[in-house]
């Protein structure tokens, strides 16, 4: 068993600056399809829409939790991808960067329980 297949998980930070698509429909959607293209399951949704175009939201995983925050007004969001067990951040993350399409990505990777 290679070292990066015994650590509990992965745990990416995402900035993205120059960001499009930032409607609520749209967050939700795209965070649903990265999850599915990580190999994850959904068990809950919530987001927030602030009202001025800001939405905060977490999709609840069976391997974890993919979270945003996003400031319309910058075009920058601000994402969180945990995943355990055989779930796969690097999918997740072609998903978000095709849905926003942002000029500059920010990102750093932790293994957790390393």
């Amino acid at each position: 068993m290679s070292e990066i297949a015994a650590l509990p998980g992965h745990h990416l930070l995402l900035d993205f600056h120059g960001a499009r698509a930032l409607t609520a429909p749209a967050i939700e959607a795209a965070l649903r399809d990265a999850a599915v293209a990580a190999g994850a399951r959904v068990l809950e949704a919530r987001f927030h829409d602030f009202g001025n175009g800001g939405v905060t939201g977490v999709l609840l995983l069976a391997e974890s939790h993919i979270s945003i925050h996003t400031w319309p007004e910058k075009s920058f969001v601000a994402l969180d991808i945990f995943l355990c067990g055989s779930a796969e951040v690097a999918p997740a993350r072609a998903v978000l960067v095709a849905a926003f399409a942002p000029e500059l990505v920010t990102a750093t990777l932790i293994r957790r329980g390393a």
